[in-house]
């Protein structure tokens, strides 16, 4: 028996005793279904809302291994998380992402998970996107602001659209659905985003427009950023009949049919509408410490549980049953971020 087999077997039988005790619930009565799992808080991208130019990324001897962020991942799934996604940084950055996802696939297979997929900048999706489908990911989010490669060129302040295209391309010739997320910002794509909006629904994909989030220190003012999606889907409203959707995803969104696309279109709006009452989720950063609140500096060290060899199924348990009953958002010129972490190390 490997050492890995080893770790798997222990964290296993030790999850599966705390089943039996009952879902994961918190402290407000809310199930907690949906893990998304921070892989890297590295990224070949540096998006202009999301983190600093020149970043100070994490020392890899604090980053969980491969073996350890399966190890967790799966303690939640013997816990009764249902859906699991993979994020970062950028996952697809991460050595090995694929054999990860090869390893938490069998909880697929086994009927433990009903969902493992991932959201990506998309840059390198091209490459991946026949082993993602053959390992039973069934569905993707990019993250795409901008359809025109100047733009999107300076918001990146690196990037080249026409690989994330490419992805978009191949992932979607493999049988993979695509939901495309897209930050409104105030100057650099409110006017595009009706153009962006439609050729999503032209290739038969959701999008999700969000409000950008006061998440770590960035060079950027947000207050110059920010862009009230009320304002927006007022304006989609003056020329598209926007249909409320009874639609429930186990996320923040709120969706809509634009009914001249007949495609679905959502809006995340973490400061113009708190989004916390019916919260399902929790995130795992690759260091391996869980918040169980994006809006909030609570924080819960699950590495130094499975590194002694500890009850991870006790530690999540702890760190759930304190879930903050929401966050506290807010944007102000000259504040200090309502977070001090980013995003990207955040698992986005």
């Amino acid at each position: 028996m490997t050492p890995f087999d080893a770790l798997n077997s222990d964290t296993a039988a030790s999850a599966a005793a705390m089943t039996r005790r009952g879902p994961l619930i918190d402290g407000f009565g809310r199930g907690v279904t949906y893990l998304r799992v921070s892989v890297t808080d590295r990224c070949d991208l540096r998006c202009v809302y999301c983190m600093a130019e020149h970043m100070q990324f994490l020392p890899k001897a604090e980053v969980l291994s491969l073996e350890e962020l399966d190890a967790v991942a799966s303690a939640f799934v013997e816990l009764g998380v249902r859906k699991l996604r993979l994020t970062g940084g950028e996952p697809l950055a991460r050595k090995g992402f694929i054999d990860l996802v090869a390893r938490l696939s069998r909880h697929l297979a086994g009927g433990g998970l009903d969902e493992l997929t991932l959201t990506t900048n998309g840059v390198r999706l091209a490459e991946f996107a026949a082993d993602l489908a053959r390992l039973g990911v069934r569905r993707i989010n990019v993250s795409l602001d901008t359809l025109k490669p100047d733009v999107f060129q300076r918001l990146t302040r690196r990037g080249d659209l026409s690989k994330v295209l490419a992805g978009i391309d191949a992932v979607q010739a493999a049988g993979l659905a695509v939901k495309l997320n897209a930050v409104a910002l105030k100057d650099a794509n409110a006017a595009e985003l009706p153009d962006l909006i439609a050729w999503a629904h032209g290739r038969g994909m959701d999008i999700t427009l969000i409000e950008t989030m006061p998440l770590g220190e960035v060079e950027a003012d947000r207050t110059e950023q920010f862009l009230p999606l009320s304002r927006v889907r007022d304006e989609l409203a003056s020329f598209w009949t926007l249909t409320d959707l009874p639609l429930n995803t186990g996320g923040p969104a709120r969706y809509v049919r634009v009914e001249e696309t007949g495609g679905r279109l959502g809006f995340i709006t973490p400061l113009t509408h708190n989004f916390c009452e019916a919260c399902n989720r929790v995130r795992l950063t690759c260091t391996g410490t869980l918040h169980t609140c994006l809006g909030r500096e609570d924080a819960s060290d699950l590495r130094a549980v499975l590194r002694a060899g500890g009850d991870l199924a006790d530690a999540i348990r702890l760190a759930v049953s304190g879930k903050p009953q929401g966050h506290d958002f807010h944007i102000e010129r000259g504040a200090a971020p309502a977070v001090a972490r980013h995003m990207s190390t955040t698992g986005g």
